[in-house]
């Protein structure tokens, strides 16, 4: 059983999140329901702050893909973190909900005209160039507007994070950024330098995710310095920033021991120094961009468990029981994209023994299987089963698949849950349907 340091399980056998009553939050708001707790997200966020800039000058900017809405954007807002925005409609929130645009950095691998030109119409402070053909347009659109953009180059450290092959971004065979080895990334600085409508201050990188110990970034730190030192040779002045990305990894299932955010920061820092000395690249101030590390431990899907069936089957123990719930891979792909596993509770029941092993499937035209072979007190329906960690990445990438309505959004914080995106309805799902005339005949 995973239980985090901002849940407990009350009196009375029920799971409690942020001091509200699953159980509760289930009755009140349907389910499936994604639960967010705003304590443990301030916490870690004040945790980035803290662990790095009690070693060195570093701007720590959530990466909003993770979980992203209005009110989410209010609390990076507050916590004094940056933005990192990577598409038109991440952007648009940021705005929508008065972020600082000069806090906000713009990431994409293929940014449309029209969200460069978002961009640079909202002033975002750091916008990142990733290939040679946005370079040439984001130039002339600023040109056109007559002003200056400031930008980082993405480059591709040729580093593999040895994580699921999905969430690799490192390594020279990807789509992101240019790359260090061929010489791209230097041809990208030179032709920035040559724009006279783009300011370069610095370079990016972003390894991958789910990360469980610093060695991917202290590689990083070795390439992206030496890099760093060769291109301020070249363009000959000093450049501002080198933002290492983010990746840091979390808690999905009881025994994974992800390194803390203070070990992290006491690994990459002592590292960074004693490369920039080495190479004599000054003190450039250090960007990271975490957002699993932020969110997902702080996020519990809840869902009201339906038909429990018993299968047999021709290995040990001859039969399994599949536990099926209102919700599934619309709601978290993540096991279907990416092998992910997770760890879950049954939150009305959460003090009894685990004695009965059962696979939770979703209710899709799929083999849509959340997880295989856990432990959990005989499931019966009605019940609330709460799934641990989904905080990054589910309500960010849930779907309508077989128009399914995607779940309702509460932030819950000392027993107060509020409602921060309503549950979509039917006619949502049909909202932006057009029948032609040729078909009403």
């Amino acid at each position: 059983m995973l239980i985090f340091e901002h849940q407990r399980i009350s009196a009375n056998g029920r799971l409690e999140i942020g001091g509200c009553d699953t159980a509760a939050l289930a009755a009140e708001f349907g389910t499936p329901l994604y639960v967010m707790d705003e304590t443990a997200i301030r916490n870690r966020m004040r945790a980035w702050h803290s662990a790095f800039n009690a070693l060195y000058p570093t701007g720590i900017a959530y990466a909003s893909k993770a979980f992203l809405t209005t009110a989410m954007v209010r609390i990076v807002e507050q916590e004094g973190l940056n933005l990192d925005v990577a598409s038109g409609g991440e952007l648009y929130t940021a705005v929508k909900a008065g972020f600082p645009a000069d806090r906000l950095v713009f990431h994409g691998n293929n940014k449309s005209d029209d969200e460069l030109e978002m961009g640079l119409r909202h002033n975002v402070g750091r916008l990142v160039i990733d290939n040679f053909h946005e370079l040439e347009r984001l130039n002339a659109f600023a040109g056109a507007r007559g002003m200056k953009q400031g930008v980082l180059i993405r480059c591709t450290p040729g580093i593999d994070p040895h994580t699921h092959r999905l969430i690799r971004t490192g390594q020279e065979d990807t789509k992101f950024g240019f790359s260090i080895k061929s010489g791209d990334a230097a041809e990208a600085a030179r032709r920035i330098e040559a724009s006279p409508n783009l300011e370069l201050t610095g370079i990016h990188c972003h390894l991958g995710s789910n990360l469980m110990d610093a060695t991917s970034h202290l590689d990083a730190v070795d390439v992206m310095v030496a890099f760093l030192a060769r291109l301020q040779r070249d363009i000959n002045r000093t450049l501002s920033e080198l933002d290492l990305g983010g990746g840091l990894g979390v808690r999905y299932l009881p025994d994974q021991r992800p390194v803390s955010v203070e070990t992290f920061a006491g690994s990459v820092v002592p590292n960074l120094i004693e490369t920039l000395d080495k190479h004599g690249a000054g003190r450039p101030r250090l960007g990271l961009e975490p957002g699993r590390s932020i969110v997902a431990e702080a996020g519990t899907t809840l869902y009201t468990i339906g038909a429990v069936k018993e299968v047999a089957i021709p290995s040990a123990p001859g039969k399994r029981i599949y536990v099926n719930i209102d919700g599934g891979m619309s709601d978290n792909p993540r096991p279907q994209l990416y092998e992910a596993r997770y760890s879950a509770i049954l939150a009305n029941r959460a003090n009894e023994s685990p004695d009965t092993q059962v696979t939770i499937a979703g209710k899709h035209c799929e083999t849509d299987i959340l997880i295989s072979n856990i432990d959990l007190p005989l499931p019966r329906p009605g019940d609330i089963l709460a799934v641990q960690t989904t905080g990054a990445y589910n309500h960010s990438m849930a779907s309508n698949y077989n128009r399914l309505a995607r779940p309702a959004v509460v932030l819950v914080r000392e027993g107060t849950a509020d409602l921060i995106v309503r549950r979509e309805t039917l006619e949502d799902i049909v909202a932006r349907d057009i029948i032609p005339d040729r078909l009403r005949a």
